[in-house]
């Protein structure tokens, strides 16, 4: 970056300053001798010598000060009621930082040799975020920072530079998230915000360690919600619901917390849309609800059981089908089969419906309602609206876990 010299700025300056001034009084009266010669003053004086124009040059000079002054002290004002808004991210941060964690991990990976497969040693480094569940103290951050790393090569760091290593370690490869146990004494849990009623355009914060840096802090928005079908790199995250954030996200914040003004996470930072390898305004973040129905299943059940509802969907159902099956435009997916003793035959769903709604949600798209039952809670029961013969339905299904490929 080139720098400009200063001081042309300087005398711009002081034309400005001096132009402000008010016009020097004149001390000689009319017969006055020229200004040059001082005026000797009349004996009653004591022999004193008229003031010369030293004296209101001083008090020019004094004018600017008190005005200088003046307008500092209207500055600090100004930014003193300004901070009590602008000082909300410091408080944030002095309450959210204790909660995020520093990781190291040493993992042994394979790479392609030109006679065999040698192993080798890579460093990974990212962030995550202290949580409490059912009395655990956890760590929660991205699968692909700490796997395939041995607990005994994983290094936890607080914002206090205290050091652990995790107890257990639990992780997902379809939602690429993991969770490590750590000693409750370890550091301060963070809260946990409701992803879900967060809102686009909203302000949010990212703290973690972006390229080893800990602790930083970065600001932005909530660009959009709802990001899936994203080619992630040599990474396949199956289960994709992504937030999408325009605050700093660099290599190194992976697994570390997005937090909402009120100092809740409300997402896990996870990828970057970049052609230089560094942010570049687009990052993606997995929404804290959704990582805590796989936190819940991974360290109660040891494993995320994804949801499995068993029909077939119809790829080329667009405007013209839907208006022959007496939508006005085109909503929700339609159903081309339903496979035997599944949950969708179970609920009476059929071939020829339109799910319109799936848990209270709108059905946008076939990714949407994959997502959507991937993520639900086994336990109970889901609410569907179907379109059938030119009206609208009322459903119910419980889903059973995805069968596993043999």
């Amino acid at each position: 970056m080139k720098y400009r010299g200063t001081a042309g700025c300087q005398l711009w300056l002081a034309a400005i300053f001096l132009c402000d001034l008010p016009p020097i009084q004149q001390t000689f009266a009319q017969s006055d001798p020229a200004p040059s010669t001082p005026r000797l003053a009349d004996r009653g004086s004591k022999g004193a010598i008229a003031p010369s124009l030293a004296a209101p040059q001083t008090d020019l000079l004094s004018a600017q000060a008190q005005s200088r002054d003046t307008a500092f002290q209207e500055l600090a004002s100004d930014v003193d009621r300004l901070d009590q808004h602008l000082g909300i991210y410091k408080r944030l941060v002095r309450l959210a930082s204790p909660s995020v964690v520093h990781i190291d991990a040493k993992k042994t990976e394979l790479s392609e040799g030109t006679e065999a497969n040698q192993a080798g040693e890579v460093e990974e480094a990212g962030s995550g975020v202290l949580l409490e569940y059912q009395g655990r103290m956890l760590v929660i951050t991205n699968r692909h920072v700490v796997v395939p790393a041995q607990l005994s090569s994983i290094a936890i760091q607080s914002a206090d530079r205290s050091e652990t290593k995790p107890l257990k370690l639990w992780s997902d490869a379809a939602t690429d998230i993991a969770v490590m146990e750590v000693p409750k004494e370890f550091g301060i849990a963070a809260r946990v915000g409701d992803s879900d009623r967060l809102e686009v355009g909203e302000q949010v914060v990212a703290i973690g360690s972006p390229f080893g840096l800990a602790h930083s802090v970065t600001t932005g928005i909530l660009s959009a919600k709802g990001r899936r079908d994203l080619e992630l790199g040599t990474r396949t995250i199956e289960v994709q619901d992504f937030f999408q954030t325009d605050a700093a996200i660099n290599p190194g914040n992976s697994g570390g917390p997005l937090f909402n003004l009120k100092g809740e996470v409300i997402a896990i930072n996870t990828a970057i849309a970049s052609n230089s390898g560094g942010s570049e305004g687009i990052g993606f973040s997995i929404p804290i609800n959704l990582v805590m129905g796989v936190v819940g299943q991974l360290v109660e059940q040891g494993e995320f059981r994804r949801g499995y509802l068993g029909i077939v969907m119809d790829y080329q159902y667009d405007v013209n089908a839907a208006q022959r099956l007496g939508l006005p435009t085109i909503r929700g997916v339609l159903i081309k089969g339903v496979r035997p003793k599944s949950p969708a035959e179970t609920a009476g769903l059929r071939a020829g419906d339109v799910l319109l709604e799936y848990n209270g949600e709108a059905v946008e798209s076939d990714s949407q309602l994959v997502q959507m039952v991937s993520l639900t809670d086994l336990k109970h029961a889901v609410p569907m609206t179907i379109w059938r013969q030119g009206r609208s339905m009322q459903l119910q299904v419980r889903l059973a876990p995805l069968p596993t490929t043999p």
